[in-house]
């Protein structure tokens, strides 16, 4: 090999290297607003808890705000509708996968929009878990009115009392086929108003396949 090939050879090895990077080698990068989501190759990621979120949110808060709109014009006067108060018990994960740091994500983007609805207002996730410690309850208990009545007691003498109770709830479904699959994933948001017992309920779907090489997509959808 003479020297000018020798050279070249050499470049490109190096810019190959560059590109793909070393073992131990960690680079990252900052994403713009009109980035996409990086899709996960094994889980689900931001790709599918964000538009689940906003598309059930969404559709719940708008239902539900009209409803009260609705009532309030009907009311005496006219008068316009009150803030209602929301106690929301966190996210459950019914799911196969392991969610993560995401469970997280997920609570404070449900409650930032709710926050931001104009028609409800969170409850602080500090006092809910010092109520429910107070009262000795956990979330699945409060269906039974005693145990309700006592935990609503323990919020009002917080001066935290609530209109709503607030449920989240996540569960997939996966179909196999050989090596590749699909999974469902399913986010179900349940509001239950605590003075009549009536609910609400919506829920949001996103599908995304695996699989095992570039070809699977092509071979299975």
């Amino acid at each position: 090999m003479d020297r000018r090939s020798f050279l070249v050879h050499a470049a490109i090895s190096g810019s190959l290297f560059s590109l793909v990077g070393c073992k131990g080698r960690q680079v990252a990068h900052v994403l713009d607003g009109d980035d996409q989501d990086m899709v996960g190759s094994h889980t689900a990621g931001a790709e599918t808890w964000q538009p689940l979120i906003d598309e059930s949110v969404g559709k719940l808060l708008g239902r539900q705000s009209m409803a009260i709109q609705t009532v309030a014009h009907q009311g005496p006067g006219g008068l316009p509708p009150v803030c209602k108060h929301v106690c929301f018990l966190g996210v459950e994960n019914k799911s196969v996968e392991e969610i993560g740091d995401f469970k997280e994500q997920i609570y404070e983007r449900i409650d930032s929009m709710v926050n931001e609805s104009g028609t409800f207002r969170m409850i602080s996730r500090r006092f809910v878990e010092a109520g429910l410690r107070e009262a000795h309850v956990a979330p699945g208990d409060l269906f039974v009115p005693n145990n309700q009545r006592q935990f609503a007691a323990v919020m009002e003498q917080m001066q935290q009392p609530f209109d709503y109770l607030l449920f989240a709830k996540i569960t997939s479904g996966t179909t196999q086929k050989n090596k590749n699959y699909q999974r469902d994933y399913v986010l179900t948001l349940e509001l239950v108003n605590v003075y009549d017992g009536s609910y609400d309920k919506e829920s949001a779907t996103i599908r995304k396949g695996y699989h095992k090489s570039v070809l699977g997509k092509i071979t299975n959808y």
